[in-house]
């Protein structure tokens, strides 16, 4: 698709109204990790989405200014370890830079040896497909190579509002119709 020379270019966009809407759609809370010269690496994402059941594939869209996700691109393979509602401590420490993350983080290798956080809810371990560049951030496609469970216990992590929150809704309770493309 190429864009029409004769349409009228839209308006400046009001950042902060941006932002305040974006706000408003709840999201999960991902830590996405892998190892990079044998040291484990990661970062917080809620820019994470289901993109293909067959193949089945993850997007993710990490920030360009992230100091983690370039050793995790090096690394060709990433784990999306999807965040309990009692992890939001572990979401904060993995959104900080500068940091010892993975101090006193319990934690087992997958398979390709990306870390397994203990507590998640569920592991996605991907195989880096295509990077596209997005403004100031990278949409990232990854091709799912293994999934498993976790602890299910407590529910998901939402971010919403600028805040991570927990859902109200017991687990298990029908909310209605479900989602679908």
């Amino acid at each position: 698709m190429t864009a029409d020379p004769e349409a009228p270019r839209p308006s400046r966009v009001d950042l902060r109204r941006f932002k305040q809407a974006m706000a408003t759609f709840p999201t999960g809370v991902a830590v996405v990790t892998a190892m990079a010269a044998d040291r484990p690496v990661g970062f917080t994402c809620q820019s994470i989405v289901s993109l293909s059941l067959d193949p089945p594939y993850v997007a993710l869209a990490p920030a360009k200014s992230s100091t983690s996700w370039p050793a995790i691109a090096r690394a060709g393979t990433f784990c999306v370890n999807v965040l309990s509602a009692r992890q939001a401590e572990l979401a904060r420490r993995f959104a900080r830079s500068g940091v010892d993350k993975f101090g006193g983080v319990s934690w087992r290798p997958s398979p390709s040896g990306a870390p397994l956080l203990e507590g998640a809810l569920a592991f996605v371990e991907c195989a880096m497909e295509l990077v596209h560049d997005a403004g100031d951030h990278e949409i990232v496609i990854g091709r799912v190579r293994q999934v498993s469970l976790g602890e299910l216990s407590a529910g998901p992590l939402v971010f919403y509002r600028s805040e991570y929150r927990r859902l109200e809704q017991p687990a298990g309770e029908d909310a209605g119709e479900s989602a679908s493309s």
